[in-house]
């Protein structure tokens, strides 16, 4: 595959110029993975189940860090009062005084980097650091069917209403809009599609299946993940579901308020139509021919 050895010499670069390869990272007793847990635990504390996932550490590796952490009186770890199957860890007075030390440590490492370069190399860095965020971010995104009863999309639906009820001039009320029920969004009569980066969901979309046609619906991204093409991959795992249902026909509305999502559709192959449905909060309607396999 093409750029499998530019990521690699990039990665070789990147861990010696950070300090991964040490011991004692920035100078203390620790290495990365033991100071990253701190960073990301932070001063309000997390769920040892999404310090894994924001990480990608297994729970094994996860579970030595912390007992070193904690062993050294910078952590401590506990049950949640709300569920006790959810174990929580904030830090300690000395966790809290470790953390600024890392910080400021951190920013002087970062300051040395950059004194080192001229003034338009740093800023030719920096705009390179921000683009390699992205995209790696943007790789970081995992696309899976999901149960559309389930907590994470249902979280998802309801900030997505929450949004429109915001955007929209009069506000948005889903009770007055068509209904899509949750059956329809479960195999066989349709399916719904979640996205999430670090095990948190970002983004949703569904497909709702008729003989002659589809629909999606429920398309929304994480205001926090926008610009890292969710919303078209989204899309585009839809349609190649439909593909594989053999619907020939993909249909969809939307309201004027929706500019970023119009230009999504547009630029993805609908086309504008008449209305071909009542729905209240639509000024939009697009359909797409898709052309099936087999055909």
């Amino acid at each position: 595959m093409p750029g499998i050895a530019e990521v690699r010499s990039f990665n070789r670069v990147v861990t010696r110029e950070i300090g991964a390869l040490a011991d004692r990272f920035l100078g203390r007793d620790r290495s990365l993975g033991a100071s990253r847990l701190l960073f990301e635990i932070g001063p309000a504390g997390s769920e040892i189940r999404r310090l894994r996932a924001r990480l990608g550490l297994d729970s094994g590796y996860a579970s030595r860090l912390l007992r070193g952490l904690e062993a050294e009186g910078l952590i401590r770890s506990f049950a949640s009062t709300s569920d006790a199957r959810v174990r929580l860890v904030t830090l300690t007075p000395a966790g809290r005084k470790e953390l600024a030390v890392l910080n400021r440590l951190s920013d002087e490492a970062a300051a040395s980097l950059l004194n080192r370069l001229t003034g338009s190399q740093r800023t030719s860095l920096i705009s390179a650091m921000h683009t390699v965020e992205r995209l790696l971010l943007a790789s970081a995104v995992r696309l899976h069917l999901e149960n559309p009863r389930s907590r994470a999309a249902q979280s998802c639906i309801a900030r997505y209403f929450e949004e429109l009820a915001a955007r929209f001039e009069a506000g948005f009320d889903p009770t007055l809009s068509i209904p899509v029920a949750a059956e329809e969004l479960t195999p066989p009569r349709g399916c719904f599609i979640l996205a999430t980066l670090h095990g948190e969901p970002v983004g949703c979309g569904a497909l709702r299946c008729h003989a002659a046609c589809g629909e999606i619906k429920r398309m929304w991204v994480a205001p926090s993940a926008r610009g890292l093409g969710i919303g078209r991959r989204i899309l585009q795992r839809l349609e190649e579901l439909a593909r594989r249902r053999r619907i020939p026909l993909l249909r969809l509305e939307t309201n004027k308020a929706l500019s970023e999502a119009q230009a999504l559709y547009r630029s993805s192959g609908y086309r504008e139509v008449s209305p071909f449905n009542d729905e209240p909060y639509a000024h939009h309607w697009f359909q797409k021919r898709l052309r099936t396999r087999g055909r």
